[in-house]
């Protein structure tokens, strides 16, 4: 049996040849250039990184599919701590992949009668007790000894890392996915996620750092970050709610529109997600907010109600279906508010909801933490996000970036958001855009880098000891510098004289200089290499700035070394990386010899994290 093209037989069947082209990709690819290779007696890890809400379930089934063909017996399918999310893949893995023994997380028996006699795909949630349950179950079975175990960890970021790992202990859920990888003889670990930042700051001796990382572009139809953050500019799809008077009663009349133009065009389902706080309270308050703003528009229904309604109308641009008329419009808002079809629905941890409560209807949809990872809305046209946090993390809300996907219609699209949080989703966008950059040009050492006051993570998976941050805007030099040698990086800055203050250059000029700097643990060079690589990965005519200054009879350890001019010089470029060369007489310490000393200064109000190795 081919799995992979039975598989894709399956999905092309369903009207989807597009999405099959693209998981064909995905997976002959993986398979070309990791699985082919596998050792089957080595334990490897490895990243499937994709957009927001992009499709990964697909990508992971066709990758499971071709590793089947290339001789992988036994997968583990790791799900969030989540019931419902768990019977839910298991029940989507029943549907779609055929020739394959399943087992669901009381499926022992099963699993250990089948004895490999077809391949085995067990569906497991992220839980401490069924994870230890499951160790157990694979180092006791015999035929596991002898086999390799491929396990997908989706949202791998999220609960599977060492949550103990600066008190010199291992969390439960990491150290019994260690133990299942460890149980076999072999294992091939393919964490997935759309925020990988946490594991690309882990460390390569944890054993969760990925030793290759494969990203898969989004179909056409998805809507992402770069629709809703674009680089220059606000989209239409974007406003303010701070500079609104009374937002709630905007969103609510936003929403009966965009559901009546739906509703009007043969569609059964309309969402709005609105997400204040992780606060209960906050949830229960907005939820009361929104049923009052329902019974204005019921008792303003032909008037006040049907002006506001026209003027967010006439903003209606749908390119899915053909605009209906106002008149029809009119009609379908006024059955929804005179029949209370609009549900008002609480997802928080005192609430259970499942998905069939928001798959019909026209749902406003209130929660917090819960809106997050591994949740999907249908037709998700309008979004309202206000959550704040005091030292906000950066996977963390792109994860609440619920409105990315492919069902969406561009042309009704609205988010609700305050400027400041639109500010901070557009540099996490950006920071993402560059992760991919560098992971599509082959980057093996991948830099991340976001605004001070904007964390990638939270901290309880960074190993402190080993995860630096390197601030912009301040000058680094070390304090026993030396060169290869000085005649290098003489000839290579001896076109540029101090009659000029300084110079426009490439970035790849500056590498070559710094090549001949011999590190030093005051100054981490690799480090500063690294940055570069990513700012050309980015933009590969970037360009830095370079001060060259000779002769100076300058003492070992006076300040930052610079004068207060070239100081003054280098801080007036804010946004370009500078590097200032000082050849320095040697005759006051360093060494006594001389030296061509390096200054450099990264762009202002970025921090920029470093895995540090021993």
């Amino acid at each position: 049996m081919q799995y992979l093209k039975t598989y894709l037989d399956k999905i092309t069947s369903r009207g989807n040849a597009g999405l099959a082209e693209s998981i064909s990709s995905t997976a002959e690819e993986v398979g070309n250039r990791y699985l082919k290779n596998f050792s089957f007696t080595s334990h490897e890890i490895g990243l499937l990184l994709g957009n927001v809400q992009s499709g990964k379930t697909g990508q992971m089934f066709g990758i499971m599919c071709k590793a089947t063909d290339l001789g992988f017996p036994v997968f583990v399918l790791l799900t969030t701590d989540n019931v419902v999310l768990q019977q839910q893949t298991l029940d989507r893995v029943k549907a779609d992949l055929e020739g394959y023994c399943i087992c669901g997380e009381n499926d022992a028996r099963i699993f250990a009668d089948n004895s490999l006699m077809q391949p085995t795909i067990v569906v497991l949630k992220k839980n401490a007790r069924i994870l230890k349950l499951w160790a157990n179950i694979f180092s006791s079975t015999g035929f596991m000894k002898g086999n390799p175990l491929f396990i997908i960890d989706d949202e791998a970021d999220a609960a599977s890392l060492n949550t103990l790992v600066n008190r010199n202990r291992q969390s439960s859920i990491n150290k019994y996915l260690d133990s299942i990888r460890n149980g076999a003889a072999s294992s091939l670990y393919l964490q997935v996620t759309g925020t990988p930042q946490a594991i690309f700051l882990q460390t390569k001796e944890s054993g969760w750092h990925p030793l290759f990382t494969h990203y898969f572009k989004p179909g056409k139809a998805y809507l992402g970050g770069d629709f809703f953050f674009p680089k220059a500019g606000k989209p239409d799809c974007i406003t303010f709610a701070d500079s609104l008077t009374t937002p709630e009663r905007d969103v609510v009349i936003r929403h009966l529109l965009v559901s009546a133009q739906l509703f009007a065009s043969g569609g059964t389902v309309s969402n709005c997600l609105i997400h204040p706080s992780v606060r209960q309270a906050a949830h229960q308050k907005f939820a009361s907010s929104i049923n009052n703003e329902l019974d204005w528009c019921r008792a303003n229904m032909n008037g006040a109600f049907s002006d506001e309604l026209k003027k967010q109308y006439m903003r209606l641009n749908p390119s899915k279906s053909e605009k209906v008329s106002f008149k029809e419009i009119m009609a379908v808002t006024e059955k929804i508010l005179t029949n209370n079809e609009a549900k008002i629905i609480v997802m928080n941890g005192k609430t259970e909801v499942e998905s069939d409560e928001y798959s019909v209807g026209c749902n406003f949809v209130i929660g917090g933490n819960t809106l997050g990872r591994g949740v999907t809305f249908p037709s998700l046209q309008t979004l309202y996000y206000t959550r704040t946090a005091k030292k906000p993390q950066a996977d963390t809300m792109w994860q609440h970036s619920r409105m990315f996907g492919y069902d969406r219609d561009p042309g009704m699209m609205m988010v609700y958001i305050d400027e400041r949080l639109y500010k901070l989703f557009a540099d996490i966008n950006a920071t993402n855009n560059a992760i991919i950059s560098q992971v599509e040009q082959g980057l093996d050492d991948i830099k991340i880098y976001y605004p001070e006051g904007l964390n990638p993570t939270r901290k309880n998976v960074l190993d402190t000891d080993h995860v630096e941050a390197i601030s912009g805007g301040t000058n680094y030099y070390p304090f026993y510098p030396d060169n290869d040698t000085i005649e290098d990086i003489s000839n290579l800055l001896s076109v540029f004289s101090e009659a000029e203050p300084y110079y426009q250059v490439s970035l790849r000029l500056m590498k070559e200089v710094l090549s001949h700097v011999i590190a030093s643990p005051d100054f981490k060079l690799k480090s500063f290499m690294s940055i570069i690589d990513v700012m050309l990965a980015e933009a590969p005519t970037t360009q830095g700035i370079l001060i060259v200054r000779r002769n100076r009879d300058i003492a070992q350890g006076t300040g930052a070394l610079l004068s207060p001019n070239d100081w003054n010089l280098g801080g007036s470029f804010p946004r370009k990386i500078v590097l200032t060369m000082y050849q320095v007489t040697g005759t006051k310490g360093w060494g006594g010899k001389q030296l061509w000393v390096p200054n450099i200064k990264l762009p202002d109000g970025a921090v920029y994290y470093d895995v540090i190795e021993d």
